[in-house]
């Protein structure tokens, strides 16, 4: 019998074998990959070049850097804001699984790529710029950013055209930076800290959502609601302030907008799981930790899945969304609800992505990955060559690996479509692996 235990746990270790930590390190290459603006000395991804050096304010602010949305070259402020949030989260949460992945200086500085163009972007103290490039302009180019020529108007946000969901995600985003760059540059973690008060303030004194300010963004990123943002902004400064002023406010609008009667949900748009996760961490109060098993035991026992067992919460990004919820149950079982159980449905939703299902779903590793992955960049060959929609129509593998990024997903029967026009299963982005990103830490560090 003690036999038989052993080759059934031998067994279970020989599965469950992904390298989370190679892993961890090529998902951050995707944030290389997607830079705007000057590349650093220590560029990683070599086939990217110096792009889109003219990125302007209105009155002539230098809006250079950051990072591309997906596989083209708006720079979409909304979900970045939020993609430097979780990728600081879990630095922040599990420096251990960094460090374990010899990854803390790489993600940081993909962090920091994000924040430097953000301070750039916080152009006075109640005005925000939210986009650069404009949405069907830039979807009608294909070729490589460095080749760009079209028109790349420049968006805000300000007292008269509010948008206090970019505003106050951008505050949260900088505030939990300022926590990883504490230790290591408290002059730049004060100045995060600085603009993130002020975008709080910008975001709670004057209200509306910034799709509505930035119309050419509700085609592609609409907001919902900026009510759960407001909320997730106030908790985070109080993590990074330890202010309770902070504190009682985000308990105060949580209450104000019935978050806890909200569906859960963690996503570019959603927050308010993140916001109860934070404030039971910070609070330690049964009431929100409540509010998160509540949705976790939603996602495991009643929501949609595929026949293979990924959670289908929608058909746009499927792994984008199992992956947030995957970071979500590995933080509840931080907070010591059902740390075993939940630690492995997470770990089943991320092994999904990197063979479980049949393949790879991960560019660049395991079991036969993508490669015609719908990305511009990636599908161009060296220049001086062509790259057109000739190129985007080719039935040849991309030119380059663009190595660790995760591609949209399957659909509710666990079929993928490997070519580039299918930009639902295909296509990567700069928030899908954010969530995919910071629940590898913990795996890198402890498994389940």
């Amino acid at each position: 019998m003690k036999v038989f235990v052993c080759l059934l746990s031998a067994l279970a270790l020989c599965q469950a074998a992904y390298d989370y930590t190679t892993v961890q390190k090529n998902s951050l290459l995707l944030y290389d990959a997607h830079r705007s603006g000057s590349l650093p000395a220590d560029q990683k991804v070599t086939w990217r070049k110096d792009s889109a050096l003219n990125d302007r304010g209105q009155n002539g602010q230098d809006l250079t850097g950051g990072y591309y949305d997906a596989g083209d070259f708006v720079k979409f402020g909304f979900p970045l804001a939020r993609t430097a949030t979780v990728l600081a989260w879990g630095l922040v949460d599990d420096p251990a699984g960094y460090a374990s992945a010899g990854a803390l200086d790489d993600g940081r500085k993909a962090v920091k790529s994000a924040t430097d163009y953000f301070l750039k972007a916080h152009t006075a103290a109640t005005e925000l710029y939210g986009q650069v490039g404009e949405g069907d302009l830039d979807h009608a180019f294909w070729g490589r950013p460095e080749d760009m020529t079209m028109w790349r108007p420049a968006y805000k946000i300000d007292a008269s055209n509010p948008g206090s969901d970019l505003a106050g995600e951008t505050a949260a985003a900088l505030a939990a930076a300022s926590i990883v760059f504490k230790a290591l540059d408290p002059s730049y973690s004060n100045d995060l800290l600085t603009h993130a008060k002020q975008l709080f303030d910008f975001a709670n004194n004057y209200r509306g959502k910034y799709s509505d300010s930035i119309t050419d963004a509700s085609s592609f990123y609409t907001s919902c609601d900026y009510r759960d943002e407001l909320v997730w902004a106030a908790a985070w400064l109080y993590r990074a302030t330890n202010d309770s002023t902070y504190l009682n406010t985000a308990e105060s609008l949580h209450n104000q907008f019935g978050l806890q009667h909200w569906n859960g949900g963690f996503t570019w748009d959603a927050k308010v799981s993140g916001v109860q996760l934070l404030l039971a961490k910070l609070t330690n109060k049964q009431e929100y930790k409540d509010a998160i098993k509540s949705y976790v035991d939603y996602l495991i026992n009643a929501q949609k899945k595929t026949p293979k067992g990924l959670l289908y919460i929608d058909v746009w990004g499927t792994l984008r969304h199992a992956a947030n919820a995957a970071f979500v149950v590995l933080q509840a079982a931080d907070l010591g609800i059902s740390a075993v159980s939940y630690r492995q449905f997470a770990k089943k939703q991320i092994d999904y992505a990197l063979g479980d299902g049949g393949r790879s779903l991960v560019v660049g590793f395991g079991n036969n990955p993508p490669v015609h992955p719908h990305h511009a960049s990636s599908s161009c060959p060296e220049a001086p060559a062509v790259c057109d929609w000739s190129t985007y129509s080719s039935p040849v593998p991309n030119f380059h690996v663009l190595r660790g990024a995760l591609v949209g997903g399957p659909d509710m029967n666990d079929t993928t479509c490997d070519t580039r026009s299918d930009y639902t299963s295909n296509e990567v982005a700069c928030d899908y692996n954010a969530g995919f990103q910071s629940a590898l830490a913990p795996l890198s560090a402890r498994g389940v």
